[in-house]
């Protein structure tokens, strides 16, 4: 299947380059629309992006799903990840950071140098050697904070960046912490700017073992009308129920539920290859 996904794409990438290229180059469609596709983008393995505000697990999940060990991970109670990092397979453990990845023709970066220096500066690409990522780019994002004083001392636009981003992955995980429901004005404007990508989107509601049975039903019905106002569809967004983490359940009552949705996300993770070609159509 993942053959067959890979013959497709580069049929497409023919396609693209002989027949429409030309066509927006001759029409300056850059000027008024997204900027062209490039070669790397329509070869791109498929891609995972986390949003989430702040301290709710996404690089804990990032660890999990991977199975990395790696010190350029850093994991604690507060605000901790203060740049994008996009985590990809290679050979031996390096970073590589923002200004030369989106040089390098072999990572679809390219067109994130439209948000300048200072954007530059907060995005590295991991190369860590692991299985997953033969198949899977996870892409980890900064935590989404709420006041005025952190979104105008970013120094870049945090929800043009998210919503570049999402145009481009195979899936958006929005993550939620079952003990801070809130959700800041900030990350409900990068949800809304993600409506166009409103198919790909599924919500994570992490930490869900710390919780007994009875409060997380109430937890999970109003994440899910928070929601529903800020999405304003009547679609209900897929919501994943687990701890995501490497580490044991705090609580075992509710230890099926939570493992029946990682199996669930998990399965979907190694499914991405194989739709991959219908995505890179749409």
């Amino acid at each position: 299947a993942d053959e067959t996904a890979r013959t497709v794409v580069q049929r497409l990438k023919g396609l693209y380059m002989d027949r429409l290229r030309p066509i927006e180059l001759e029409s300056h469609a850059a000027h008024f629309h997204e900027a062209a596709i490039t070669a790397s983008e329509l070869e791109a393995r498929p891609q995972v992006l986390l949003v989430g505000q702040y301290s709710t697990g996404k690089t804990s999940f990032i660890k999990w799903a991977t199975g990395i060990e790696s010190s350029f991970f850093d994991i604690r109670p507060q605000p901790s990840t203060d740049k994008f990092m996009a985590i990809v397979h290679g050979d031996e453990e390096k970073v590589i950071n923002g200004d030369a990845a989106t040089c390098l023709p072999e990572l679809p970066y390219s067109g994130l140098s439209k948000f300048g220096s200072t954007f530059l500066s907060k995005f590295q690409v991991l190369v860590e050697n692991a299985e997953i990522l033969n198949h899977v780019t996870f892409v980890d994002t900064p935590g989404v904070l709420s006041g005025d004083k952190q979104r105008t001392s970013r120094g870049y636009d945090f929800v043009k960046v998210c919503q570049w981003l999402a145009s481009r992955c195979d899936l958006v995980l929005l993550l939620f912490d079952a003990h801070k429901l809130d959700i800041s004005d900030e990350f409900k404007e990068v949800i809304q700017a993600m409506r166009g990508d409103g198919d790909k989107c599924r919500c994570v509601l992490n930490k869900a073992d710390e919780i007994d049975g009875e409060n997380l039903v109430k937890v999970y019905g109003a994440l899910m009308w928070n929601l529903g106002k800020i999405l304003n569809t009547p679609e209900v967004a897929r919501m994943f129920i687990g701890s995501f983490w490497d580490q044991e359940y705090r609580r075992r009552d509710l230890e099926r539920l939570l493992n029946q949705d990682r199996r669930d996300l998990l399965q979907e993770l190694h499914d991405l290859p194989r739709s991959v070609c219908v995505r890179r159509v749409n």
